[in-house]
């Protein structure tokens, strides 16, 4: 089974799986195939986090292929036009936005590097073949999505974001690709053909991952970065090394939760299910007002030990052991209890611009994958047909901070693919892509599943809500009863007026030898089975 927010990747996933391959190699051809079909989310210009379960060889590893900071970035580099943060928390407001927009932006992309590394160790079938979905799709062409659309649309100019449609405005490929000729995004339904990216895409194929870091590509990338006076340098591609870890595993309810440890947000979610463990939830009633109460004071508390601890584990090692003890959450979960509150102005986290894809084989293997632009910088590479990440913008321009700009450093990244198991086997695997959102929406997909007992698409499709700052944001389809036993509490009360806010996420569940898959409905993708 294969699930993820696109159907076109899902439908390349699902032919590796009839092929014969196996769950790392659906996962590759189906992230592939999302760069082509999901250009503002993910590519081989971005970032991710894998985590892979591999019963014939015993390994469960997660791969890092989060960004870093190119060598020749300096902490105050912008000090001088910082002028604020952005007003969701998400990235920083320099003047220019030189930061976020154009070859100033970009950090080291880390994502294909980790997928030649996977395919080595986990693949079955042959590195080229996992491109021909994503080559064909590019070649001859893919209809805009109503989320690709939405995407295309998103102007966040209010928290301090440039409009995405300027994104795609910055280059002549950019314009002739995703743009009408009045300068307004394409419509949904028409189509989007990237010759230049089959070719690139073709190439890798090819020559393998490594031509992006050493070879030719990469001497590309180089020169127009050196040309456009962006920091990234052929060094900085050549030295990229992925991060291997084990994972950060907790108990719940006498399972275990792998998720990947820092810089990824698997913390955040281990730090919740380690303070909720202390409470009856199912005996609060699913979203009543006591249950969101307690929840949304656990995703407080997580979110103010990240801002306060959790950056880059090089520069600053997290006190991991303390934030996931018995102790500290006996003490927490009394809080709570006692009605006490947590302040928490902002969480800042990485751009709601993400996709997932999990997968299981027949032979047991999991692989859940999460992978990003950041924010898109805009920069397409003339003849590449791919965009280039813009995450310079998740560091803090201010030197001295835990999240400051520093070369050679990642930032803390909110994706957490997660598996958990049971008795050693796994039985559950979820991902979601939605910046801040992201480590909310697994646990409450998590407790759906581990406490109330749903099927994984009733779980991810549950109303949400969250708790990012002082406020707790809810859905729409939370009853408004529930909103004002919450203020009655004291609480701001923000509801949103979509159905199904607050990240994305997308699972599959194997309990007792039955799979079953979800795909949550704010994107446009679905779950196959392969008999």
């Amino acid at each position: 089974m294969i699930v993820a927010p696109q159907p076109e990747a899902v439908e390349a996933g699902a032919d590796m799986l009839c092929a014969g391959g196996n769950a790392l190699d659906a996962v590759l051809a189906c992230a592939f195939a999302q760069g082509v079909v999901d250009p503002l989310m993910c590519g081989i210009g971005g970032l991710g986090s894998m985590q892979i379960y591999d019963p014939r060889s015993g390994r469960h590893v997660v791969l890092d292929g989060l960004s870093t900071c190119p060598k020749a970035c300096r902490p105050d580099m912008w000090a001088a036009i910082f002028e604020r943060e952005c007003t969701d928390g998400y990235g920083f407001v320099v003047k220019g936005a030189v930061n976020e927009l154009g070859h100033t932006a970009v950090t080291t992309p880390g994502i294909l590097r980790v997928f030649g590394l996977a395919h080595a160790e986990f693949g079955k079938l042959p590195w080229q073949g996992l491109f021909d979905a994503a080559i064909a799709l590019a070649g001859n062409g893919w209809a805009v999505r109503p989320h690709v659309y939405y995407m295309m649309m998103t102007n966040e100019a209010a928290v301090g974001r440039l409009p995405y449609v300027a994104k795609l405005n910055l280059t002549p490929d950019g314009r002739k690709l995703y743009l009408r000729e009045d300068g307004a995004p394409k419509r949904v339904g028409e189509i989007v053909r990237n010759p230049e990216l089959a070719a690139t895409l073709g190439g890798i194929a090819r020559d393998g991952a490594e031509s992006f870091y050493t070879g030719p590509i990469a001497r590309r990338i180089a020169a127009e970065m050196a040309a456009h006076s962006g920091p990234l340098s052929l060094a900085d591609l050549i030295g990229y090394i992925p991060r291997r870890h084990d994972t950060l595993t907790v108990k719940y309810r006498g399972r275990e939760v792998a998720v990947p440890p820092p810089p990824a947000g698997g913390i955040v979610v281990a730090e919740m299910l380690r303070i909720l463990e202390r409470f009856d939830l199912a005996a609060l009633g699913h979203n009543s007002a006591e249950y969101i109460r307690i929840a949304a004071e656990a995703m407080k508390i997580a979110g103010r030990d990240k801002d306060e601890h959790i950056g880059d584990p090089d520069f600053a090692p997290p006190p991991l052991e303390r934030l996931l003890s018995d102790a500290y959450a006996d003490e927490c979960a009394a809080r709570i209890g006692r009605g006490e509150k947590t302040k928490l102005a902002r969480v800042t986290a990485d751009s709601k611009g993400t996709t997932t894809v999990s997968c299981v084989d027949a032979d047991g293997m999991v692989v859940s994958l999460t992978h990003t632009l950041g924010v898109p910088s805009g920069v397409i590479m003339p003849g590449s047909g791919f965009l280039f990440n813009g995450g310079i913008n998740w560091y803090d321009p201010r030197p001295g901070r835990a999240g400051s700009i520093g070369p050679g450093k990642r930032r803390f990244s909110s994706m957490s693919p997660t598996i958990v198991l049971e008795g050693g086997r796994p039985v559950m695997t979820v991902a979601a892509p939605g910046g801040a959102w992201i480590g909310v929406a697994i646990l409450q997909v998590l407790l759906n599943v581990l406490d109330w007992g749903m099927t994984m698409q009733e779980a991810v499709q549950a109303p949400r809500f969250s708790a990012t700052s002082d406020a707790i944001d809810i859905s729409n389809r939370i009853p408004r009863a529930v909103q004002r036993d919450l203020e009655k509490l004291g609480y701001q009360v923000r509801r949103s007026a979509m159905s199904y806010p607050f990240a994305a996420p997308h699972g599959i569940t194997m309990f007792d030898g039955v799979i079953e898959g979800g795909a949550d409905p704010q994107r446009d993708g679905y779950v196959a089975t392969i008999v």
